[in-house]
């Protein structure tokens, strides 16, 4: 079980998204999810405060009333790792001290729970003072509501700013950073947020570790996405070079009779400092390839093999 960073927390090494709870996934089903996730072991779950605004009749905060209600019905609230974000959601957008507290509250009231173990600040906000953000952070760590902090979409400068405030101040330090990073997207994970995460001892928890599916391999045409909910997603990943990923990814699960899911979360829980990729699931049946990533170990060779293919994908513009 590889641990958050310099926290306490040790985590299963796959995470469970909860972006479509509440979205592609309704109440009941993403209860089953959860009771599945959970009884292989799963222990990681991330949410947000805005998931899932965006869909048609939703206001955000979808996703954490589901887990809410499945934490209330399960009883598992002491077994698994919550983490949640601010910034992003319509009523609570930004940074400032005073919309970081009421936030974390909202997102208390909703999840039924009375501490967050890991809050992220989502996305930056270069309209509030950093300092101000890092300060609004330690406190909800002194009120107990927070148990670590951590940052995601974060630029490496802002994110060494972030540190450097709390250091000089001695207030609480983020034990972890979400960058978005996959086998078709490594930059500028690699170049920029790597030896940061190292130099400081930030457990990494990569987001869209599936390239919104397409490192499925269900996407193998353009065809195969139109109309689909992701489809705005999953055409910024459709390229030739990303196609050669793919059937990079089927040759090397074919050899250990595994899922591509399997095989592309597994090159990256072989990532120097990844803790979890984050995988979500929609329904129980999506649940086993991401699961198995877990036992799945590739050869070196097999780790070159992507690794040369990933690195001929061009870089998003």
């Amino acid at each position: 079980m590889p641990r958050i960073g310099t926290s306490d927390l040790h985590v299963f090494p796959l995470a469970l998204g909860g972006n479509v709870f509440g979205w592609t996934a309704d109440e009941q089903t993403s209860h089953r999810v959860l009771d599945a996730y959970t009884a292989a072991g799963g222990d990681f779950v991330d949410t947000a405060d805005v998931y899932s605004a965006w869909a048609p009749g939703n206001e955000g905060g979808e996703s954490e009333r589901v887990i809410g209600s499945w934490l209330r019905a399960s009883g598992k609230r002491d077994d698994v790792v919550i983490a949640t974000k601010v910034s992003q959601h319509p009523q609570y957008s930004g940074l400032s001290a005073s919309n970081v507290a009421a936030a974390a509250r909202a997102s208390l009231e909703r999840l039924g729970t009375d501490r967050i173990d890991l809050y992220y600040a989502h996305f930056d906000d270069q309209d509030t003072p950093l300092e101000e953000t890092v300060r609004a952070f330690d406190q909800l760590v002194q009120e107990g509501l927070v148990r670590y902090t951590a940052i995601s979409n974060y630029s490496r400068s802002r994110a060494e700013e972030w540190i450097r405030i709390a250091k000089e101040n001695g207030l609480a330090l983020p034990v972890a950073i979400q960058p978005h990073y996959n086998l078709v997207t490594r930059e500028p994970y690699e170049s920029e947020i790597a030896p940061l995460a190292a130099s400081e001892g930030l457990g990494v928890v990569p987001y869209f570790a599936l390239a919104a599916g397409f490192l499925t391999g269900k996407y193998r045409t353009k065809d195969d996405f139109a109309g689909k909910d992701r489809e705005g997603q999953v055409s910024g990943y459709f390229s030739d070079e990303g196609l050669a990923v793919v059937d990079a990814l089927d040759t090397i699960a074919k050899a250990h009779g595994a899922e591509m899911a399997s095989v592309a979360l597994a090159w990256l829980q072989a990532q120097p400092d990844v803790v979890a990729p984050i995988a979500s699931a929609r329904n129980t049946e999506q649940l086993p390839a991401l699961l198995a990533s877990a036992d799945l170990e590739l050869s070196a060779e097999e780790l070159r093999s992507l690794d040369d293919a990933s690195a001929k994908v061009p870089a998003a513009s």
